[in-house]
């Protein structure tokens, strides 16, 4: 039986095993010495069993990748082929970028480095709703700050005019201003609220989860039903209790609300389960938290669904656009991210956490599914 030994990796090349991309390092004959974590959870093979193994045993029928070797070696400079299907010795396909650099360290001959093209555009998508989130909280701010003030002023006014009018019922128009003034001085309260900074502490995912459920329920006790599917076995995370409360309690709430507009029986599900190498702004995480919240709504209107987390964007007649946006932001707060997939009858939005203290300075390009139990 073929015994496998551990590859050791020399000193000089010992930040590989931190780097974002899928990395594989090869002799001159073409065996493979070494694969980072991220090669082996993209590839799905272990850097053991493959260890001395050859390039067109791993990565059979891959002829581009060994033209493009050979431009490097004879060159004797980095190369980069760009976009090609590359498949392992499992028969999974994976449509890659690679930068095949030539080194001489010990037996090392060559780098490769491996890119699967879905992570960029994830990445790229991700960094863009972060600068998109960032400029929106600092428009927020501003604007907030800039009305905050004024409001007070008119506020203030609107009283003295009242105690100088000669007629009672004429307060009436007093007491609107008053009143929309306290609605706005509320809404800028709001705006402000972010920026916060959070308090963290131990929290229980499925402590704020059922915190939302009973406030959902005391809200439309008759109209929706909420379904509960946990993995009671996932551990705490540190994290701003209240605010988890409210990014939960803000979708679920949209949900909740889209349906009884459309006077349907809703059905919403808390679904929680561990998620192993998770990316989370361009840092790899051994393992972290997936949340979804599902529901049988109408959907999210498809002319506002790239929009949904921008700040006064609303599918809700009446409704102020600020709760998906703060619920990014609370998450956001947290490391984490939403995503949403939505059409009518289903939409899931999806929270990924980090347990921080499982936490590495690596990403992993490819996630791995995991099972739990349910309640």
């Amino acid at each position: 039986m073929k015994q496998h030994t551990k590859p050791k990796l020399v000193p000089a090349l010992k930040g590989i095993e931190h780097l974002a991309s899928a990395v594989l390092l090869c002799d001159v004959e073409g065996h493979i010495l070494y694969m980072n974590p991220s090669a082996e959870i993209l590839f799905g093979l272990s850097g053991k069993h493959i260890y001395k193994m050859s390039l067109d045993e791993a990565f059979p029928h891959s002829d581009i990748l060994k033209l493009a070797i050979s431009q490097a070696l004879n060159s004797d400079t980095p190369y980069r082929e760009h976009e090609f299907l590359i498949t392992t010795l499992k028969y999974q396909s994976f449509s890659v970028t690679c930068t095949i650099t030539p080194i001489q360290i010990e037996t090392i001959r060559y780098v490769l480095e491996f890119q699967q093209m879905d992570q960029q555009l994830r990445f790229a998508k991700e960094e863009r709703m972060l600068i998109q989130q960032q400029a929106n909280s600092e428009l927020i701010r501003n604007l907030a700050h800039e009305i905050r003030n004024p409001l007070g002023g008119l506020r203030g006014a609107a009283q003295l005019l009242e105690h100088e009018l000669p007629d009672v019922s004429l307060t009436e128009y007093t007491q609107v201003i008053i009143k929309e003034a306290d609605r706005l001085q509320s809404l800028m309260d709001r705006l402000l609220v972010p920026h916060q900074k959070p308090k963290y502490e131990p929290t229980n995912i499925h402590e704020v989860l059922e915190r939302v459920r009973s406030l959902l329920l005391a809200e439309s006790p008759d109209e929706i039903k909420i379904q509960r599917d946990y993995d009671t076995s996932l551990p705490d995370i540190n994290g701003d209790r209240e605010k988890l409360i409210q990014a939960v309690l803000n979708i679920g709430r949209n949900a909740a609300q889209a349906m009884n507009e459309k006077k349907q029986q809703g059905l919403i599900i808390f679904k929680t389960r561990a998620e192993r190498q998770i990316i989370l702004a361009k840092k790899r995480y051994r393992t972290g938290i997936k949340l979804d919240i599902i529901d049988n709504g109408p959907g999210i209107p498809s002319n506002i669904r790239d929009k949904i987390f921008y700040p006064l964007v609303s599918g809700r007649e009446g409704g102020s656009g600020l709760g998906l946006s703060l619920a990014q932001t609370y998450v956001s707060q947290h490391q984490g991210m939403i995503e949403c997939k939505s059409e009518p009858g289903h939409t899931i939005f999806t929270i990924l956490l980090p347990i921080k203290d499982l936490h590495i300075k690596e990403i992993s390009p490819h996630n791995q599914e995991s099972q739990g139990s349910s309640l």
